[in-house]
């Protein structure tokens, strides 16, 4: 089989990718997939927070996703899912890359296309990684593989649970785990600052009062055959445990929320330098790697904070693939590493005026935004970079809302459960009686994004909306 272009990756990378060099005149696109759907690690990020940039509205995950799917479906791109790749070569003497892969219905078989783009995304370090103390127990899970099996497969890891690391899936799956009913004991992190947003800080950590304990880490696990709690310690300026400040919680689960890394052992096999900073390919200014023909973009180059970055950076990929496909062979130049964006060391700060400031969780700014009353009772807002900073912190003072993401279980469904979203902010005093009712309700497939699940959800006016597709299983 011979392609123009072919790429390794079905996630909002891929699909972005693949879409621009579309757009560009390229016909001739194949999407190669693992998974057996598009969308990638969107699909259990049933949180919203995406979009702001990309669509100018908030979205969840699937919700981004399902944008993209139907733009891949319209644009007659075929799409190869349930697909693993196993070995890519760069271009030949006549200009064809070589691509291995297997799936069900094919066996194994050889793809030949003239561009490649690497769009695999990245995975979680594991516990190996950390070399924490114990025995090997049950109930240890990074914090992605926690929310497939809450978000996906509709099941709860644990009811008491610990979170290393404050990463920014650590964080949302700490408000997740509540919102299903389990206690979270406290997130832990070896910093002296927040490795995720600082919005997510707040709306996951503040509004459920979960300690969040810097310059800390687990150094026991205790438990044979299930978890039954850790030791945690401070740590120095060395991050070594400093002794006699250890502390016992009992829990049932720990998630491990410890970093992110790019999945690049297809761009080794292929023959492409490593950058021993970003764990991702060298490129050059055109997002081309040292092997001829195969381009890199998304959390296999580096990993991005927003998935709206991800998007804007493998747009370009796509260009540049184009290009090099319709002209031809050009000059790989000097090797530039992908600019990454400064990481803010994301702390509340300790002297906050919690009766006048409040951290905007609006968007990824998180701004620091007063609020002073005049004496005919308005507000004098400053420090907000956008004005809905100002809408937000008025309504923290005198009517504080939140959205609610979360999932209703289906009957007769392709999988056991469907993502939805309240249709608009409910009273945050409201949200313990919002998640009883939606873990009580039951839909019925098929179910479409937008269908009303739930209404009038805990008599609050708002309904509970799908944010994905279910079929009937």
């Amino acid at each position: 089989m011979n392609y123009d272009l072919c790429v390794i990756g079905g996630g909002p990378a891929g699909m972005a990718a693949a879409l621009s060099a579309h757009e560009l005149g390229i016909e001739k696109i194949l999407i190669i997939e693992r998974d057996h759907e598009l969308g990638g690690i969107l699909n259990q990020c049933i949180h919203s927070g995406f979009g702001l940039t990309t669509f100018r509205e908030e979205l969840t995950g699937p919700e981004y996703a399902e944008r993209y799917i139907r733009m891949t479906e319209a644009s007659g791109i075929d799409c190869s899912l349930n697909t693993m790749v196993t070995d890519i070569k760069g271009a030949d003497e006549e200009g064809f890359c070589s691509i291995t892969a297997m799936n069900g219905e094919n066996g194994l078989f050889r793809i030949r296309s003239r561009a490649v783009i690497l769009a695999m995304g990245c995975r979680e370090k594991s516990r190996g990684a950390l070399n924490i103390p114990g025995y090997r127990p049950a109930g240890i899970y990074s914090a992605g593989t926690a929310q497939r099996y809450v978000n996906i497969d509709g099941l709860l890891p644990g009811k008491k649970i610990v979170i290393l690391g404050s990463g920014d899936i650590g964080l949302i799956m700490a408000r997740r785990m509540v919102l299903e009913g389990a206690k979270v004991q406290c997130v832990a992190e070896i910093a002296p600052y927040s490795g995720g947003l600082r919005r997510n800080i707040v709306q996951c950590l503040d509004d459920y009062e979960i300690p969040l304990l810097f310059r800390h880490t687990v150094t026991k696990i205790h438990g044979k055959k299930r978890v039954s709690g850790v030791t945690i310690s401070e740590v120095d300026e060395n991050y070594s445990p400093v002794p006699g400040t250890e502390k016992e919680f009992e829990c049932d689960t720990l998630l491990l929320s410890v970093g992110l890394i790019p999945e690049n052992e297809l761009s080794k096999a292929a023959g492409a330098k490593m950058d021993p900073v970003t764990q991702g390919p060298v490129v050059n200014e055109r997002l081309e790697t040292t092997a001829e023909g195969i381009f890199a973009c998304g959390n296999v180059l580096h990993v991005h904070d927003l998935v709206d970055n991800v998007t804007k950076e493998s747009v370009q990929a796509g260009r540049f693939a184009a290009e090099y496909i319709l002209n031809g062979k050009k000059a790989w130049g000097e090797a530039k590493r992908p600019p990454i964006p400064k990481k803010e060391k994301n702390t509340i700060p300790e002297d906050l005026d919690r009766k006048r400031q409040v951290i905007c969780i609006r968007c990824p700014n998180g701004c620091l935004v007063t609020a002073d009353r005049k004496e005919d009772g308005g507000f004098e807002v400053s420090g907000n970079l956008c004005p809905k900073g100002r809408e937000y912190i008025i309504n923290e003072f005198t009517d504080p809302r939140r959205n609610i993401s979360s999932i209703i279980r289906v009957e007769n469904g392709r999988g056991p459960v469907v993502s939805c979203k309240t249709s608009s902010e409910i009273p945050k005093g409201k949200i313990g009686e919002v998640m009883k009712e939606v873990r009580l309700a039951r839909a019925k497939a098929p179910v479409k994004v937008g269908d009303v699940l739930l209404k009038n959800v805990a008599d609050t006016g708002v309904d509970m909306i799908a944010t994905a597709d279910m079929e009937e299983g």
